[in-house]
């Protein structure tokens, strides 16, 4: 019955996400009160995203880390470069959407990626590398980054975020990377699957409930909120343009492009939310909730194109 469900949720993902802000937003003053809830549930939706992979397959990857490294540059330097150079240009004098834009395109590539990798035939293995090393490395980029970037015009607690993100992300993926090290193969598996569908629920949760500790900003629909959600659109489209052209440099294969592209575009953006609400004023965390709406529908809509581009390169091979 729950792999019924988890297939159901699979499907439903292109618009779990938009739905989850929406219901944010009209049942904020009864969601808010659940916010303490956020970091728990979340560290329970990366626990169960990690058990997929150990650290043989980590072994593995590192052995020719190219395209690990190419995607880390475009995470990490490429995209939030471009985030804060858009949101001097666009926002000038608004310090706390800059930051939420930066925010935005610094935190770890999106757990949820390794579903569209799977629909979509791209390299597992990869994907699960690059997701699990950049979340562990994500309590020292993320803090660096943000206070390099931005920290003159934010105030900040570098040392606070770097542990909430411990707590977060890196100590539930260890263990789960612990349990398929170590456990039977029939336990992990079990464990895996019955717990999939929990975490696609935690996502809808997890969006909700962060929405609604802005839902003051997004009930206001005026033109600046307008041009924040066109900004973050343009800037996730360039992000898989981006992840697409360097998986096509790195040129290992029709798989290493698919990882890299949906990589590169899609964030662990509910955890951008938490970071946002946790540590910042409310207005940072309006950009990381705005492309919420959006995250979803994209990869759906990247993964198509990808495939039907393959399948007409194929066509003209033949």
């Amino acid at each position: 019955m729950l792999q019924t469900i988890n297939k159901k949720l699979q499907k439903f993902m292109p618009y779990m996400t938009p739905l989850a802000v929406v219901t944010g937003v009209l049942f904020a003053e009864w969601l808010s009160m659940y916010v303490f809830l956020v970091p728990w549930i979340f560290a329970f939706m990366t626990f169960s995203g990690s058990m997929g992979s150990n650290f043989r397959d980590l072994t593995n990857v590192l052995r020719h880390p190219m395209s690990l490294v190419v995607c880390l540059i475009v995470l990490h330097l490429v995209m939030p470069l471009i985030a804060l150079g858009v949101g001097k240009l666009i926002f000038h004098g608004n310090s706390f959407t800059t930051m939420g834009l930066v925010l935005s395109f610094i935190i770890p590539t999106g757990i949820t990626s390794l579903i569209w990798v799977s629909i979509y035939k791209g390299n597992v293995v990869l994907t699960l590398s690059i997701i699990l090393i950049d979340t562990l490395l994500a309590p020292f980029i993320v803090p660096f980054m943000l206070q390099l970037l931005v920290g003159n015009t934010v105030e900040m607690n570098a040392s606070n975020i770097m542990t909430g993100l411990l707590w977060m992300i890196v100590i539930p993926s260890l263990l789960g990377m612990l349990i398929n090290q170590f456990a039977k193969e029939e336990f992990t598996r079990s464990l895996e699957a019955n717990s999939a569908p929990f975490a696609k629920l935690g996502i809808g949760t997890v969006v909700a409930i962060n929405s609604s500790a802005v839902a003051p900003y997004l009930k206001n629909i005026n033109g600046e909120l307008i041009l924040i959600a066109i900004t973050v659109f343009m800037l996730a489209v360039l992000a898989y343009t981006i992840g697409y052209f360097s998986g096509k440099l790195v040129n290992r294969g029709d798989g290493t492009i698919v990882s890299l592209t949906f990589n590169s575009g899609m964030r662990n953006i509910s955890g951008g939310a938490v970071i946002a609400i946790t540590y910042f004023p409310a207005p940072v965390a309006v950009p990381v909730i705005v492309g919420m709406l959006f995250q979803q529908v994209l990869a759906s809509f990247a993964g198509s194109l990808m495939s039907k581009y393959s399948s007409k390169e194929r066509q003209v091979e033949v």
